[in-house]
């Protein structure tokens, strides 16, 4: 595991140089807020930096519902049963393994690993605005229909997760990047993607934090990029 900080975050990055799949600590004054469970063997690596850090976790949050985000929340709720796990009303359902899709949702299969064995369930279901410590939740569907996003309201560090990449290339959910196509091909709508992609520019983040690849700093430029390639494909592609 490799561990990156940047202001008030650390990345926890587990396989670094094959198929890189981040977690983050949010700090805070008192505490820790993990950002995602990455694989089923993490656990010790995250215990073990927040160990470093010096701070308890009292939070976990969940970006969205993909096996390699929620890797290791049975064993982390057997280690901190108190902790509460925080989701999007829309992907607990998906947490539980249930892929159905909600009337007016795009008739469109949700791609990527979705977990069917979790003991673990949503405690706290969130929904856009809601207030995590310094963390501000942010809707952004596409990648799956209830991702969420997280916006450091402190400094505007924004934790993306899966709505963007940065390995092989900064691209919008649902974009190949060839050098690492495995999030566009795990993306159940490009359309709702894309929607969530302008919503994030809006915040004009100062850090842009993703679920693979590294921190970006000073992100507008390559986000800008990135949206305007996927409005060209897109358009393309209804041709």
């Amino acid at each position: 595991m490799r561990v990156l900080r940047e202001q008030t975050l650390y990345q926890l990055t587990f396989l670094p140089r094959m198929f890189p799949i981040n977690s983050y600590l949010v700090e805070e004054e008192e505490e820790l807020t993990l950002v995602d469970a990455a694989l089923p063997y993490s656990l010790k690596g995250i215990l073990r930096a927040a160990d470093e850090i010096g701070k308890p976790i009292t939070r976990i949050l969940l970006t969205h519902a993909h096996n390699d985000h929620v890797g290791a929340l049975d064993a982390l709720k057997e280690e901190l049963p108190e902790v509460p796990v925080h989701i999007s009303r829309r992907d607990a359902r998906l947490l539980t393994g249930d892929r159905t899709l909600d009337p007016g949702e795009p008739d469109t299969p949700i791609r990527g690993g979705v977990p069917n064995q979790l003991k673990t369930r949503g405690e706290v279901l969130l929904r856009e605005g809601d207030r995590i410590g310094s963390l501000l939740a942010v809707a952004s569907p596409g990648h799956t229909p209830g991702s969420m996003s997280f916006l450091d309201t402190r400094n505007h560090a924004l934790i993306a997760s899966d709505a963007f990449q940065t390995r092989g290339g900064v691209a919008v959910a649902g974009q190949i990047r060839w050098w690492f196509p495995f999030p566009a091909m795990g993306t159940w709508s490009k359309q709702f993607s894309l929607e969530s992609a302008r919503k994030l520019q809006k915040l004009r983040p100062i850090l842009l934090a993703v679920g693979h690849g590294e921190m970006l700093k000073q992100p507008g430029a390559a986000i800008d990029r990135a949206i305007a390639e996927a409005e060209r494909k897109l358009k393309r592609a209804s041709l």
